[in-house]
């Protein structure tokens, strides 16, 4: 073994005297190591252990490592320091240690147990986490804030009113129904620390918790830091970056770029490197490490006289000033009678099972109370929420569906011309003079405007502007040439039947007005042909198309869009809105640490994911029912079915958008990618699921993605109880159900899987 003494050592020429120093202090301290046990139970013993800790972002060839083989070891009943610069990886250790992310190399130990193993209560409330972020809600007050927190932990009002007042007095807090947003900075991260102190947590883990605040409070609240960890069941993990206040932890570790470059009392550090001030302690280790005085350590291989029933591993990182200690390695090897230290029961074995349900009662109280106070505080956002969807259907029903009018229509009249009447007016009964005037009269009703030109070219040039969408010239004896045509049948001449025809040229360019304008040209002129035929005494059969179309099983004869869009549109509102307000909600909550926070304090991504659904669940209602409401209440929309069908169909829609807005809040890190990923999602919806035009009229490829889409079968499932009255025995029907109730389980189970193993 090599001691002090062994350090003098002729160089052909003297090296700089900081190495020489260098190299003595670590040869004088590899003399002083004790070889540390690590079996499975001396890490139990342990508040924290951890061991080879590895964690990387980015990609495989160029990884941003943030921890690189770090151990730390923080036992039982003491204040543990964590000491380092911004972005030196202290945040995301601590989210190790509290179980919200995965290393990708090493292990850990947290009061006896893994991280997130069965029963270990880690997340949960053994653990007490304040971020770096104050995490609360803001529209809470200070008491509302400590209730919702200690419901977490399983503690009852009467238990959280009973340490209110203390917490008050010690944080100096203001009166409790404050709320926590009219808070300062300072008060807010006192709230902060009053509901991690709370539920008296074995281990508190308070990352930066006095930023900001009074040093004379900040000295109380250190007082009671150590007031707490002298009956030595209580542990604290503090992270700071006032250097000197750390001289109260009964251990620190230095913490630089993902390593430990030391890991000791404060007393002892300071001794060890002759300073006076720890600031200068972690300057000298910085400069050190930075001179790259970092050796492979073959200290445990070399120690003799290791007792033989304590199974020594290696406990270095193979980076020198890496947990390097000294009197906290030699109590943690001390081998110690069963009596005086009861072997720790596995964590599978330990009482928390409590916290390892499904669904915890307590939990889902905590968090339904907590998301309809947040509501009620929020009654401007509410009332918004519940009437935009109003809003959009009522812009649909007056906007959508409805015939164009006032369509601008050329007139280009040569009998008129032709004729004594210096006006067109229409002719009734079976007087057979001006025809041409009639017809336009049964047009007219149509809604359509006419504007009169006196040559086919003027007329044609008027469509060519975008004046008119059509136009209609009558021929100079359209009226006796039409009789003519009509009389003599098969023996009419060429000459006749043509002077008997309208001739009309149409603008296309517009499929919607141009097919209507068709309809209205065809149906007049049916209906003209009919009243002169009736007048006449001849049979309406005669002039009509040899064509009988019967009253429709289904709809009305002039069928319009509003009625064929409205289910889609119902079922797109009421899906889209809840993707939006169950994403928006959960990504606030997780962007500003509220969802973070709670999950470290035992609430379960399962448990949060069914009390949005109980929450929104209510908001969507209220939604669905307006506007059905308004739909077929005020804008009298077609229903020849059970309107409680349809009512039920739309709710589990809105229920599929929750699960979906909570896939999307479980896979974007952002409310911007969250935008992008709903927005990318609606057009394809929209277009592929039948909503605005029918799914028959779709490339074959589509048409067998669009029968799988969310909102397929449910729009024609309500398609078909509207306008054909049907019931759920028909499996048009109720198969809209089955497919949005798979739909609700996919995404469901997406989410719980994305927050289950999506933890960086």
């Amino acid at each position: 073994m090599e001691t002090s003494g062994t350090t003098t050592t002729s160089v052909p020429s003297a090296p700089p005297i900081s190495t020489v120093t260098a190299s003595i202090e670590l040869k004088t301290r590899r003399a002083q190591f004790q070889p540390q046990a690590s079996t499975l139970d001396t890490r139990r013993r342990q508040a924290v252990c951890v061991r080879r800790a590895y964690k990387k972002y980015g990609p495989k060839n160029n990884p941003n490592i943030v921890l690189d083989s770090l151990n730390m070891t923080v036992p039982k009943g003491c204040i543990y320091g964590l000491l380092g610069a911004s972005g030196c990886g202290k945040t995301t250790l601590l989210s190790c240690i509290v179980g919200r992310r995965r290393l990708n190399d090493g292990e850990i130990w947290v009061l006896g147990g893994k991280p997130g193993s069965k029963g270990s209560g880690v997340p949960g409330p053994r653990v007490g986490y304040m971020p770096q972020e104050t995490a609360l809600y803001g529209e809470f007050s200070i008491r509302e804030t400590l209730i919702y927190f200690g419901w977490c932990a399983g503690m009852s009002t009467v238990q959280v009113d009973s340490k209110l007042e203390f917490l008050m007095k010690l944080l100096d807090l203001p009166n409790e129904n404050r709320f926590v947003k009219n808070l300062s900075g300072g008060q807010q991260r006192r709230v902060s620390i009053a509901a991690t102190l709370l539920p008296d947590p074995e281990l508190l883990i308070l990352d930066e918790p006095t930023v900001g605040i009074d040093p004379v409070l900040r000295q109380n609240i250190w007082d009671h830091l150590v007031a707490i960890t002298k009956d030595g069941t209580r542990t604290i993990i503090i992270t700071t970056h006032y250097i000197e206040e750390t001289r109260q932890a009964g251990t620190i570790g230095l913490m630089r770029s993902g390593k430990f470059l030391a890991e000791e009392s404060p007393r002892r550090l300071m001794e060890m490197h002759r300073l006076d001030t720890l600031e200068g302690v972690f300057l000298k280790l910085s400069r050190r490490q930075n001179m790259g005085l970092r050796r492979r350590s073959s200290i445990l291989s070399s120690v003799t006289g290791v007792p033989p029933d304590i199974d020594v591993d290696e406990e270095m990182s193979g980076e020198f000033g890496d947990n390097v200690s000294i009197s906290s390695r030699r109590r943690s090897i001390a081998v110690t009678s069963d009596a005086d230290h009861a072997p720790e029961l596995p964590p599978e074995e330990k009482g928390h099972d409590n916290f390892t349900m499904l669904l915890n009662p307590q939990h889902m109280k905590a968090l339904i109370w907590k998301n309809f106070l947040w509501m009620w505080r929020n009654v401007g956002m509410m009332l918004f929420i519940i009437g935009l969807p109003v809003l959009q259907i009522i812009i649909f029903c007056l906007s959508i569906g409805k015939d164009p009018v006032n369509l601008g229509i050329g007139v280009v009249n040569f009998e008129l011309m032709n004729s004594s009447y210096d006006t067109c007016v229409p002719t009734i009964g079976c007087d057979k003079q001006m025809f041409s005037c009639r017809y336009l009269a049964h047009l007219q009703k149509r809604k359509v405007a006419f504007k009169n030109f006196t040559t086919v070219d003027e007329a044609r040039h008027a469509i060519e502007k975008g004046d008119t969408w059509a136009s209609i010239t009558f021929p100079t004896n359209y009226t006796d040439a039409l009789i003519s045509r009509i009389e003599l049948g098969k023996d009419v001449d060429e000459w006749t039947a043509e002077y008997a025809d309208m001739i009309v040229a149409m603008d296309m360019s517009n499929q919607q007005i141009g097919h209507l304008l068709q309809r209205d040209i065809l149906y007049s002129y049916q209906n003209f042909a009919r009243d002169v035929t009736v007048a006449c005494n001849y049979s309406a059969k005669l002039t009509a198309i040899p064509l009988d179309f019967k009253q429709p099983i289904y709809g009305p004869r002039e069928p319009n869009f509003t009625d064929f869009a409205a289910p889609g549109i119902i079922l797109t509102i009421i899906f889209f809105l809840s993707v939006a307000l169950t994403s928006g909600s959960m990504l606030m909550e997780r962007n500003e640490g509220l969802l973070e926070r709670s999950l470290v304090s035992g609430i379960t991504g399962t448990e949060i994911l069914f009390a949005q659904v109980v929450t929104q669940f209510v908001v969507m209602t209220g939604q669905t029912l307006m506007v059905l409401i308004v739909a077929f209440a005020c804008f009298q929309l077609t229903c020849d079915g059970e309107i409680l069908w349809v009512t039920v169909l739309t709710i589990l829609t809105g229920l599929c958008g929750m699960c979906f807005g909570f896939v999307i809040a479980c896979a974007c890190d952002t409310e911007r990618s969250a935008t992008y990923m709903a927005m990318g999602s609606f057009l394809p919806i929209v277009m592929l699921c039948g909503i605005i035009w029918p799914v028959e009229g779709m490339h074959s490829f589509l048409r067998a993605i669009s029968f799988v889409l969310p909102l397929t079968k449910s729009t024609e499932s309500i398609r078909a109880i509207l306008a054909r009255g049907w019931s759920m025995n028909e499996s048009a029907v109720y198969s809209g159900f089955i497919s949005v109730f798979l739909w609700i389980i996919v995404f469901q189970t997406i989410a719980i899987l994305l927050i289950k193993f999506k933890k960086g």
